[in-house]
């Protein structure tokens, strides 16, 4: 049977033939053959213009789809890798950090020569660890369910990452620099180790859910590891550590700079946090009724 495709501004793409056990993975194909510049990963598929976009393992006869049926596409526009993003966004703030870090006298002035503070170095470490950690996860750890995104979030994201690194890096690394007290500076270091850790753990048992090559989704459970126990309390552990490791950096620091970057880390992964929760609440009927998004009891 044949399908009319059309872009959802109504302008007409064309036709093409399908089966009952056709695919929207292959509708993409044969749409991408009619019209070569929307590649597969640069289409949203839909039934309504501003339907929501079906998955590539939807099957025609599983849609109601017929003879004659009209689907629509989105263009996303051009498209570019997860893990190119990631490398950029991740690889930048080691670099740029590291600029402050060395007191260039272009920056700071006369003052620069001035001996460092010890919790400005381990500053230094903790950021450069987090980041050196992230790019490596990228390469090693990760299995995305999507190939592509685009490619404006490659600007958007290091935007954020390159600009807030900067602006923490500064102040913490400014001659000027006034550290809080031991006592303060151990226990953010310690929460700040604890919580990558952590961080670390989840990133490893997500990983370890999907099978290499394939998009199979489970619903995530804690397994031999103790900081996977978060699995118990909240959706999305990842995030959970990850504001718990900023909060550590921002008390070490106690730096304004770096509780305004936790904060908006924070405001950021708690939206994706509610978005992950209502999917797997939606997908999975058997899902843990008493688990939160990404704070335990609480959100």
């Amino acid at each position: 049977m044949e399908i009319e495709v059309v872009t959802t501004t109504d302008k007409n793409i064309g036709k093409i033939k399908v089966t009952d056990a056709s695919q929207i993975s292959d509708i993409k194909k044969s749409i991408s053959k009619v019209k070569s510049v929307l590649y597969p990963d640069r289409q949203s598929i839909r039934l309504e213009p501003r339907g929501k976009t079906l998955k590539d393992t939807d099957k025609v006869k599983d849609l109601g789809l017929k003879n004659g049926s009209k689907l629509y596409v989105k263009d996303l526009g051009p498209q570019i890798g997860w893990s190119t993003v990631f490398m950029a966004e991740y690889a930048g703030p080691l670099f740029v950090y590291l600029i402050f870090y060395a007191r260039p006298s272009l920056i700071y002035g006369a003052a620069a020569n001035q001996k460092m503070s010890q919790v400005a170095e381990v500053a230094a470490y903790c950021w450069s660890f987090h980041y050196a950690k992230r790019v490596l996860e990228t390469l090693f750890v990760h299995r995305f369910s999507h190939n592509t995104m685009p490619i404006m979030n490659l600007f958007k994201n290091c935007s954020y990452y390159w600009g807030f690194t900067a602006f923490v890096s500064y102040f913490v690394s400014h001659p000027l620099y006034t550290p809080p007290c031991t006592i303060q500076f151990y226990i953010g270091l310690g929460t700040f180790i604890f919580c990558e850790l952590g961080n670390l753990s989840i990133h490893v048992a997500l990983r370890n859910l999907r099978p290499p090559g394939t998009k199979i989704r489970r619903i995530p459970v804690p397994t031999i590891n103790p900081f996977t126990l978060l699995f118990n309390f909240v959706s999305c552990p990842n995030y959970t550590y990850e504001v718990g490791s900023w909060i550590g950096f921002t008390i070490m620091t106690s730096s304004f700079s770096a509780g305004l970057f936790t904060f908006a880390g924070f405001y950021q992964m708690a939206i994706w946090a509610l978005g992950k929760h209502r999917n797997y609440k939606k997908e999975f009927s058997d899902y843990p009724k008493c688990r939160k998004s990404i704070i335990p009891f609480l959100l």
